[in-house]
């Protein structure tokens, strides 16, 4: 895994990560949104033929980068899980396993649309649930990308992409994250989740994510 894209935002130095995650490095805190836990279950309740194996991917990515990274508490930007489907017992055995890896970190929640009809995690998994928004040094954590009349919002929901173009009709659509004066976008997390094209605009910067590097939109 390559390092963190360094930026500033309201005065504090954050990273962009290239597993379309977001680290505090003074507070050692790691940001995901998203991650849609359950969601290929979910769909395969619904009958739908779909890949097996994106809980245990983003498992996997999780635990490299708390492998790599010191990290005091880890903050999900809503969306934990996908919705009642994602309560398949292989995902929650999952995850049990996961949590337990990893039982002396603190995990907060910050309840998003999904986790609202998935329903919280259970609570054997020990993670701190809350509404949005949480409030934290001069940010506001949030899912949904709402201002914050004193804070920086940084908030996932839209699960922003950018498409790079190319000659004639050569077009690649990568994740990215889109930061404004105001308001920021992280990418969605989840290995299983599809995408909102954002712009460029005067007030906002996008880092694309690509070959496991960030790389600045000019």
């Amino acid at each position: 895994m390559s390092s963190g894209y360094p930026v500033r935002l309201a005065g504090e130095e954050l990273w962009l990560l290239p597993e379309k995650a977001l680290y505090w490095p003074a507070q050692q805190v790691l940001l995901i949104a998203d991650v849609h836990f359950g969601k290929a279950a979910a769909y395969r309740s619904l009958g739908q033929p779909v890949p097996h194996g994106t809980t245990a991917s983003n498992i996997a990515v999780i635990d490299r980068l708390l492998a790599k990274l010191p990290c005091r508490l880890l903050i999900f930007l809503g969306d934990f899980l996908h919705g009642p489907g994602s309560h398949a017992p292989g995902t929650l055995d999952a995850l049990a396993q996961w949590r337990a890896r990893h039982a002396d970190l603190p995990m907060t929640l910050i309840r998003g649309n999904h986790d609202k009809r998935a329903g919280d995690p259970p609570e054997s998994l020990n993670i701190r649930v809350v509404p949005e928004p949480l409030l934290l040094g001069p940010f506001a954590l949030q899912h949904e990308p709402d201002p914050h009349p004193e804070r920086h919002v940084l908030a996932g929901h839209v699960h922003p992409v950018y498409r790079l173009r190319g000659k004639g009709r050569q077009s690649l659509r990568l994740a990215c994250f889109r930061l404004g004066e105001r308001l920021s976008l992280l990418p969605a997390f989840g290995a299983f989740t599809g995408g909102y094209a954002v712009e460029r605009e005067e007030s906002c910067r996008i880092f694309v994510i690509g070959d496991n590097e960030i790389w600045p939109v000019s």
